[in-house]
Formats: C-alpha cells, sequence, structure tokens
C-alpha cells in the first residue's frame, strides 16, 4: 500500500523522533525513578570507558540482550562460543537495568555493559571502538542504526530464539522500515513453524533455520547442576510445597486465600519485583508471610516464605511439589521452562496463550490455567489429593522440557559454517 505516511523515509524520521523523546524522558523520569537512573547513569562515558577496556588486539565478539531473562536465554550460546573462542573478547550488553544490575558481573564475558542508546552517530561511534567479528542478539532486540551499520560494514549479526506473530509490524503494509531491520541479520534462528512461514513471506527461506528455544537448554543445564539450599530445606520441613514464582499482586491476591488457610502447606513466593514496598503489600495479604532474609537471621516458623533476593528461584523449583508461575493475570506469564525441567505440575492465570510452552504443557496436562482464586484453589485441592494426576502432571512436564533440548546444537553449527571467524 503506497501511502506517504507509511514510507519507509518517514518511517525513519519518525524513529529518529522516538529516540530522541525516549532518551529525554529517561532523563526526566531518573528524578524520581531509581531504575531509571540506573539506565541513565550506566550510559554516562561510554565512550571512554569503551576505548578503555576493548583490547585493540583481540577479536571481539559481541551479544546483546534486552533483559535478564533474553540474557538467560542466549547463556548458552555465549558460553559455548566462549569455548570454541577463547582468543577472543567476549563483550555482554543490556539495554535495561534489570539485567545488567544483576549479570554486570558475569564471569564469563570479558565487560558487561549498557548498550549506548542512540541513532546514526552514536551506533557508529560503538562500532568503531568495539569492532566485532560476530553478533549474536537475542529474541527480539531491533535497533535500526546498529544493524544498518553492521550490515554496511559486512558484520554477521545473528538473531536467536526469535519468535514472530502475525500482529507485528514486519507483515504489515506499514513495516516498511521493520523489514529492513530483518534483512540486515546474516541468518534468524527461530524458535517455531509458525515464524518461520511468516519469515517467509519477507526473507528468503535460506536466512531462516527452525532450531527451537534455547531458554530449554539452559534450564536443563541450572537443573543438571543443581546443589541443595539448606535454609529452604529447614524452612520446607518435610511439608508439602508451593513454589509462586515472579509473581504479581494479581497473582498474590489469587493465592492469599488459600494461603492463609491452608497451614498444613508451606507457601515459597519469589515476587517479581524484591523491594520492601512489594514485600510489604505481600504481608499485608498474607500476614504469617516471613521475609527470607528476616528468616536467616530469626529462624521464625511459619509457613509462607517471601523471597527478598533475586537469583534464588530456578533452584526453588527443585523444591515444589506444585509450581504456581506469576503474571498470567498481566501481560503474560514468566518463564515457565525453569520449573517445568524438575518435573512439576504449572499453574498459572489466563494470559499465557502468547507462549508456545505454556500452550503445549496445557495441552499435555502438565499446566493448568486457572481464571480466579476459587479455580486456582479448585487446581491445588485436585492436584494435591489426586496422587496420580499429579504424578502424571510431573511427568508430562519435565519430559515436555527434555524433549525441546538442542537449539544451542543447531544455532552453533550453523554460525561456524557461515562466520567469517577463524577459529
Amino acid at each position: 500500500m503506497d501511502i506517504l505516511i507509511f514510507a519507509p523515509m518517514l518511517q525513519l524520521v519518525l524513529y529518529n523522533l522516538f529516540i530522541q523523546l525516549y532518551r529525554a524522558a529517561a532523563h526526566v523520569v531518573a528524578l524520581f525513578s531509581p531504575k531509571a537512573q540506573k539506565w541513565v547513569s550506566g550510559r554516562k562515558n561510554w565512550k571512554a570507558s569503551l576505548r578503555s577496556t576493548i583490547p585493540g588486539n583481540k577479536p571481539v565478539i559481541w551479544m546483546h540482550c534486552a533483559s535478564l531473562g533474553e540474557f538467560e536465554q542466549g547463556r548458552p550460546v555465549f558460553e559455548q562460543l566462549k569455548t570454541l573462542y577463547p582468543d577472543h573478547f567476549f563483550l555482554l550488553t543490556f539495554f535495561s537495568p534489570s539485567g545488567y544490575e544483576v549479570r554486570k558481573n558475569y564471569a564469563m564475558a570479558d565487560l558487561v555493559v549498557y548498550l549506548p542508546f542512540g541513532g546514526r552517530k552514536t551506533a557508529s561511534d560503538f562500532l568503531d571502538i568495539v569492532k566485532p567479528v560476530m553478533v549474536i542478539w537475542v529474541k527480539y532486540e531491533y535497533w535500526y542504526h546498529y544493524l544498518r551499520q553492521l550490515r554496511e560494514r559486512n558484520i554477521p549479526v545473528y538473531l536467536i530464539s526469535a519468535i514472530f506473530r502475525p500482529s507485528q509490524p514486519f507483515f504489515k503494509f506499514y513495516g516498511g522500515l521493520h523489514r529492513k531491520m530483518l534483512n540486515c541479520f546474516a541468518h534468524l534462528f527461530v524458535q517455531d513453524e509458525q515464524s518461520l512461514q511468516l519469515l517467509k513471506t519477507v526473507l528468503p527461506e535460506e536466512k531462516i533455520t527452525v532450531c527451537g528455544d534455547t531458554r530449554f537448554d539452559r534450564v536443563i543445564q541450572i537443573a543438571e547442576g543443581f546443589s541443595p539450599l539448606p535454609e529452604i530445606e529447614d524452612f520446607i520441613n518435610g511439608r508439602r510445597v508451593l513454589v509462586a514464582g515472579s509473581t504479581w499482586q494479581e497473582d498474590i491476591e489469587v493465592i492469599d486465600h488459600f494461603a492463609n488457610t491452608r497451614k498444613d502447606i508451606c507457601f515459597i513466593i519469589a515476587p517479581h519485583e524484591t523491594d520492601l514496598e512489594t514485600i510489604v503489600s505481600i504481608k499485608a495479604l498474607i500476614p504469617a508471610a516471613i521475609a527470607y532474609s528476616i528468616y536467616l537471621k530469626f529462624r521464625e516458623t511459619s509457613n509462607v516464605l517471601v523471597i527478598d533476593n533475586i537469583g534464588m528461584l530456578s533452584k526453588l523449583y527443585h523444591y515444589a511439589d506444585i509450581c504456581y508461575i506469576g503474571g498470567g493475570f498481566g501481560n503474560g506469564i514468566h518463564n515457565t521452562t525453569e520449573a517445568a525441567v524438575y518435573g512439576k505440575p504449572l499453574i498459572f492465570g489466563p494470559n499465557y496463550k502468547k507462549f508456545r510452552e505454556a500452550v503445549d504443557m496445557v495441552k499435555q496436562r502438565a499446566a493448568f490455567p486457572v481464571n480466579s482464586a476459587l479455580e486456582f484453589e479448585a487446581a491445588m485441592e485436585e492436584l494435591l489429593e489426586n496422587g496420580p494426576l499429579l504424578r502424571s502432571a510431573s511427568e508430562a512436564a519435565g519430559k515436555y522440557v527434555m524433549s525441546q533440548k538442542g537449539a544451542t546444537r543447531k544455532i552453533l553449527e550453523k554460525i561456524m559454517q557461515q562466520s567469517a571467524v577463524e577459529h
């Protein structure tokens, strides 16, 4: 459709305006928001920092992730590349503080920084300093000026664990600029057949490979390396356990009545946000709740433990009889695979259908969506009282995750075939 307002040139003008407005808004919000302040301050003096750190005598492999979840998807590929190219310098960048602040000391990376945010000049300056020989972007990062500069410099950039839906602008008449960005990737590794079929309408098929989701490889790696948490074991003390991960306020309102009445069950809640305000709001709904940091000091007895740190959740699922995955009463559920890998049945809210693995596990009776607190309690009671159902759901969850492994190997094989990097 040849409508001037949707022409790629005008889209680029609007895109550049968006970048300027976003950056200006971030500086304003930073006056009130600690997270926004980190986003802004973390990008100060980035040129000097990179120039003093990036070596001139080592080729650079660069991976970029939006946030922590995307990093966990990209991590298996990153670490395998590190093994394959031990003499290279490995750079990891994040867009969001929630990724950078957690992984800024990640030992496998030679340098972890925020991705400088800006237009053509920013992208050009960044690439002039870094001079990467290979670039990996994870899942859904699309920054036009970086991608265009990488293509113009003949630097291969790969998109991994990507997933596409018909509603995205790539497949709309107004998506010209987005389609230009897709063309900048040397190869796209997608999670499913639907993504392949969609991309085939705008890209040559030889640029696309269906390889699954690297998250499965990562959660299998985590489960295989599990080490016990003695303090958690002491708290559980032989009780049956529900682990509720990445919860929001809406999820707590679904759980609270059951947690307040079933004192025989141990509830371990790991909220998505671990600030004091969140912990206080949970305790207001579940008075018996005790923060993990307080439990470590005083060893108070309770049936509800609230995790007030980041990094334990993937291990906590090991101790569950049943897992509740948060986010399903909001924009969408969080990671289901890191619970299912331990062979645990899942419960989550109704907003799960954008997530292929969740849909698959519902079909296989490994996961149970609920629409209300009453449905949650009914699902809990059925799983707790029906031993055969609990066992079959647990087995289905574990088998599903194991059936999906191997994406990392497929990605690396293809990259090794195509890459110009000398081994």
